[in-house]
């Protein structure tokens, strides 16, 4: 991890931070519900950088789309709402980074035993010279 990437994971904390201690004076459905938000958020973020945008589209999307909704919830003061699409937007986030990691592994996999492959066959024509 580079020392830019570590300074911003700690900002991003500490905004977290920010918004929980500020919220939490607040209605007591409004925290929980702000936290989910920004848990989600971050599970949005890590899954973009792990490269599920292009390994899987289709669920980023569903992920993004449910924290505007869930964004707007919280604008229109329902925590409820809002704290359940934060949460299904989580899942979402989720499993599109494990799509994507699991598409890079198996990426992976195959360029290995392809190397595998063709260095028997180097071993082999060495062997019938």
């Amino acid at each position: 991890m580079k020392k830019n990437d570590s300074m911003i994971g700690l900002t991003r904390a500490g905004c977290i931070a920010a918004v929980l201690a500020l919220t939490a004076c607040a209605s007591p459905d409004k925290a929980p519900a702000t936290a989910d938000v920004a848990v989600s958020r971050n599970a949005v973020e890590n899954a973009v950088s792990a490269g599920a945008a292009e390994l899987a589209p289709a669920e980023v999307t569903a992920a993004r789309e449910k924290m505007v909704r869930a964004n707007q919830a919280l604008a229109a003061r329902d925590y409820k709402l809002a704290r359940e699409l934060a949460i299904q937007a989580q899942a979402d986030a989720k499993l599109a980074q494990s799509k994507a990691v699991s598409a890079k592994a198996t990426a992976t996999s195959t360029r290995l035993n392809e190397d595998l492959r063709v260095l028997r066959e180097e071993v082999d024509r060495a062997n019938t010279q």
